[in-house]
């Protein structure tokens, strides 16, 4: 009967020992070296192996590494935007608190909103332009954001002359059900695309939703208090 290379590796699996009761066979057993082709023994091929396999696993701990102080430095700008957020307290300071925060802590030069419910934002600006009711409809059906190189509707319309440059597009909603739209917008092709992950992006949308309608809330007292006052 001829032995396959199948059973040899099982025999050895089963047998563990075998080459501890014959150290003789063990040394003189040679395999060409993966670099050079050079005749090795079978403990120097071993040795390379896991020189091979810690060089491995040691680039992708540094990658990991790597990965955890991004999540930090990018977890510290959305706290700054949230704290940012808190001390804009005027509906007339809010939305540019929301925009510059965006282009300054996140380096995004290009961020534009439109919101569609009465008392939010000031009281004549951009945010308020007109929204096409599909746009609305979208952002309404939207559970999370939405990244792509082409854009939605009518949303690089908001850009103004910057919008012919502009490459990639991401599309937050704001609040649920949604109130507003956010729009971040790059002239590279890269800073957003479909497969990217939305979760940073999300919370950013969700303070800004929270600050416009803190402002929302605290115009609306105020002006209950002067009519009660007068």
């Amino acid at each position: 009967m001829s032995l396959q290379a199948q059973d040899v590796h099982d025999w050895l699996n089963a047998h563990p020992d075998f080459f501890e009761q014959h150290p003789e066979l063990l040394a003189s057993l040679s395999l060409p070296h993966p670099d050079t082709g050079q005749a090795v023994s079978l403990v120097e091929r071993q040795m390379q192996a896991l020189r091979e396999r810690n060089r491995v696993l040691e680039s992708r701990l540094a990658e990991l590494i790597q990965i955890a102080r991004d999540n930090d430095a990018l977890s510290d700008k959305v706290q700054a935007f949230g704290l940012r957020m808190l001390a804009e307290r005027s509906p007339e300071r809010v939305v540019d608190g929301i925009l510059d925060g965006l282009r300054d802590g996140f380096r995004i030069p290009h961020a534009a909103l439109r919101v569609w419910l009465p008392g939010v934002g000031r009281g004549a600006g951009p945010e308020h332009q007109p929204v096409l009711a599909e746009l609305r409809e979208f952002a309404g059906g939207m559970r999370a954001p939405v990244c792509g190189q082409h854009p939605v509707y009518e949303v690089n319309r908001w850009f103004g002359e910057d919008a012919p440059r502009l490459r990639s597009f991401a599309l937050a909603p704001l609040g649920t059900p949604a109130f507003g739209l956010l729009v971040l917008a790059s002239e590279e092709p890269g800073r957003f695309y479909a497969e990217m992950g939305t979760t940073y992006l999300a919370r950013l949308a969700e303070l800004a939703s929270a600050a416009l309608l803190a402002c929302r809330v605290a115009a609306t007292t105020a002006a209950d208090e002067g009519a009660s006052t007068a």
